[in-house]
């Protein structure tokens, strides 16, 4: 009697039944996603815990595997936090982490001007404001300032600049030295050293793996890599590269078995940040700029990533607008904060919770049931610190073709949005700074409007903006000028 009263209560709040679906599926679509996204415990890591800020310190001030360990553990921490509440308080089939292209535009673009408790201070302050913007109703406002290909652009963009930094990091593309070309295929147009190999391996196993229709391809093809990799450095005795652009050794881990499986997790991270430390570090214009940039890819990615959701779960509305979605943007604008707050990057609503959705599941239960084992997960962090580089980029490369896809939803055939569209995507991976991308196409907009005598068909917001960007792209000739 007890277990049927607990299921019925557990069916009512979550509107179980109402939505067409069971406890049972509700629990296995939540399993679905956990391990179709779980990769981002290792990825993020890889990210934003092997670069250096502007003043060579890594995250938690340690070393770089200290730092690994520690950005895994807070990375899981606030993905199940974050999932849980969205679960319970938005009741929706959506999991939420820390968002690709975000924790790369953090550690590129952001860590490299300031520290990193100043960048992570920028975080907050980027998901405070997106919070308020939802409080108030201006994200529509927000929303429609920007074509929607100037938004797929961004997405695009983002998605070919992490492919490029998976290919560098892996060794397989190189600096050559030279003015022209500036970088080049391995060592001297060659592929050199076995943790090229081991990537290369590592990618075709998780592109077969994706194209098989496998659950977890990512995570299970960084494991499988990772295997690979103590076996070839058991027997090669490749070493590490130390910082060597010639060396072919493991760019960042040597691959080993761990000593322990298992540990009481660090959550040190949680609370390093430095709220208002980056204006007086960078100044106020580009502070307020790269807040902006943030903003701008957290906010539209997560209304695009909620409506694809809502869409395949069959939640949304005749306008297209998912049941509760005003909460939803609640919930995930508390993870940009949180995200932040935990110096592991702000957290946004996965996309890959349509795993989860095709395999049943329709109410936050799954969500809650995700978040669960991200809790669990955070024990497992010691385990992060023993997997090499060349085992985990390969899903940089996957992630950005899964982003480079929306390319087609771009109207190349109109300048006026084409050449706007291009200028982002192509800067992005070419000046290793997803800003100067976003800025480009911002002001090639702009402009062409302009030019062609549609300038009242600029948004306000826009006309903003580009005077921002074209501030930013000028500060050291104005600066020298006003000195």
């Amino acid at each position: 009697m007890a277990t049927q009263t607990a299921t019925s209560t557990l069916d009512r709040f979550f509107k179980i039944s109402q939505r067409g679906s069971t406890p049972a599926r509700e629990v296995r679509g939540g399993v679905v996603t956990f391990f179709t996204m779980a990769y981002i415990i290792v990825l993020n890591p890889i990210i934003i815990a092997g670069v250096p800020d502007v003043d060579g310190n890594y995250l938690g001030g340690g070393t770089q595997g200290e730092a690994f360990a520690l950005v895994a553990a807070a990375t899981a921490l606030v993905a199940g936090v974050m999932s849980i509440l969205m679960g319970l308080y938005a009741n929706f089939p959506l999991a939420i982490a820390t968002g690709l292209g975000l924790n790369a535009f953090v550690a590129y673009s952001i860590a490299s001007q300031m520290t990193w408790a100043d960048a992570m201070g920028l975080v907050v302050i980027e998901g405070v404001i997106i919070l308020i913007l939802v409080l108030t109703g201006f994200r529509k406002a927000v929303f429609d300032a920007v074509p929607l290909p100037m938004k797929t652009a961004i997405s695009v963009g983002i998605g070919l600049f992490i492919a490029f930094v998976g290919l560098v990091n892996a060794g397989v593309v190189r600096t050559t030295g030279n003015a022209s070309p500036p970088v080049g295929l391995g060592i001297g147009g060659t592929l050199s050293g076995w943790p090229v190999l081991v990537f290369c391996v590592g990618l075709l196993i998780m592109v077969a793996l994706y194209a098989r229709g496998v659950r977890g391809a990512i995570l299970i093809g960084i494991l499988a890599t990772t295997a690979i990799a103590v076996l070839v450095e058991t027997f090669a005795d490749a070493g590490p590269s130390n910082g060597d652009p010639a060396s072919t050794g493991w760019n960042l881990n040597v691959p080993s078995w761990p000593t322990s499986w298992v540990d009481w997790p660090d959550f040190s991270l949680l609370g390093d940040f430095n709220l208002l430390g980056s204006f007086s570090e960078v100044g106020f214009v580009t502070a307020v700029l790269l807040i902006f940039t943030l903003l701008l890819a957290d906010f539209f990615d997560t209304m695009g990533t909620m409506t694809a959701i809502g869409s395949e779960a069959g939640l949304n509305d005749d306008d297209g607008t998912p049941e509760g979605a005003q909460r939803i943007l609640v919930v995930d604008s508390i993870g940009a904060i949180a995200g932040g707050a935990a110096s592991v990057s702000s957290n946004t609503a996965y996309v890959e919770s349509a795993s989860g959705v095709g395999d049943g599941a329709r109410t936050g239960l799954a969500s809650v049931v995700t978040g669960l084992l991200f809790l669990l997960a955070t024990i497992f962090s010691p385990v992060v610190g023993h997997i090499p580089n060349e085992a985990a980029v390969p899903a940089l490369v996957l992630v950005g073709f899964l982003m480079m896809q929306q390319v087609t939803d771009i109207p190349w055939n109109d300048i006026e949005l084409a050449i706007p569209a291009f200028l982002t995507i192509a800067l992005m991976p070419f000046t290793y700074s997803i800003s100067v991308g976003i800025g480009a196409g911002f002001l090639a907009y702009v402009v062409i409007k302009v030019v062609r005598g549609k300038s009242a068909q600029v948004h306000p917001l826009m006309w903003v903006v580009a005077a921002l960007f074209a501030v930013y792209f000028a500060i050291d000739p104005i600066t020298d000028w006003l000195s």
